[in-house]
């Protein structure tokens, strides 16, 4: 099975992130670390794509003078996307080792850019976010659910949103039941393992769930859907297949909602959908949402 892609975090030194409920997960995925592996591998045709993916979902074809906040900004690709679409982009993140991913992409095609700032920060710090004012566009793929608070950190991104004219654009895990809660199993055994054993863990997780999916579609008599994705280790997003593996199968803490939950919790809060993707699996709902600063009835601009 391909792995649900999810993306992570990013961090600089910053005292009132040290007393963040992030910090109190016993056993933390190390996002950063998975995620400085990831730099040495991107192209620009993943930087491309991740542009057209950024173009696609907010439905905008430039984001020239736009305020793009990057809430938990990982490997630094969509900060980097962003920029190049014209963002003034502010990034941050909880990992040390995702700032300085996102510090050496600004680095190596935006060095000294006053319109590009990377910094630590936790979404779960209400005082970090306040001094941020709101933006056009508040970003976070993959992130708010890996924080311990996931509903909390849902609320804070809202509340960057400007008002009556800004878009969210959020990714979180699909509620899969049973399946979601042997999952938080999985993740959080990766992370209480000894960190020699976890490379052989992800190894034999990744074969075992493969297989399991291929016998599945092969007894539907459709094998081709499931191996379809094997053919190849890229990614829509430009992110990779081979890192996306490991942030799956470790990404703890670890949280899921349905699409319908997730959607009617943004519009009792004054946003309508503009642009969604609904996974039927353990993969992310993504919601692209417009502030509208009222709150609507229902349903899709």
């Amino acid at each position: 099975m391909s792995p649900p892609s999810c993306a992570v975090h990013d961090r600089r030194d910053r005292s009132s992130v040290n007393s963040s409920p992030e910090v109190g997960s016993a056993a933390r995925f190390a996002f950063g670390a998975n995620w400085s592996r990831f730099l040495a591998t991107v192209t620009e045709e993943q930087i491309v794509q991740a542009e057209r993916s950024l173009r696609e979902m907010l439905g905008l074809q430039s984001l020239e003078g736009q305020r793009f906040l990057d809430v938990g900004s990982g490997s630094g690709l969509f900060s980097l996307a962003a920029r190049r679409l014209g963002a003034v982009v502010h990034s941050f993140d909880f990992d040390s080792d995702s700032v300085a991913c996102t510090q050496e992409l600004r680095r190596r095609h935006f060095p000294d850019d006053a319109q590009w700032k990377v910094e630590q920060g936790s979404i779960l710090d209400r005082s970090y976010l306040d001094s941020l004012g709101t933006f056009d566009v508040v970003y976070s793929w993959g992130v708010l659910h890996h924080t311990g608070a996931m509903w909390l950190a849902i609320e804070y991104a809202i509340g960057r949103v400007a008002t009556g004219t800004g878009r969210l654009w959020v990714a979180i895990y699909n509620d899969q039941g049973w399946k979601s809660h042997l999952w938080w199993f999985v993740k959080r055994l990766y992370n209480l393992l000894p960190r020699p054993v976890r490379p052989a863990f992800v190894l034999a997780t990744s074969f075992i769930t493969r297989i399991l999916v291929v016998v599945k579609y092969t007894l539907k008599l459709e094998p081709m859907t499931a191996i379809r994705p094997l053919l190849s280790r890229r990614r829509e997003r430009g992110m990779s297949g081979k890192f996306d593996d490991v942030d799956w199968i470790g990404g703890f803490p670890y949280e899921f909602a349905q699409f319908e939950t997730l959607l009617a919790y943004f519009l009792a809060r004054g946003f309508s959908l503009i642009n969604s993707r609904r996974s039927t699996s353990l993969g992310c709902h993504e919601l692209v949402l417009r502030q509208t600063g009222s709150t609507p009835t229902g349903g899709i601009d």
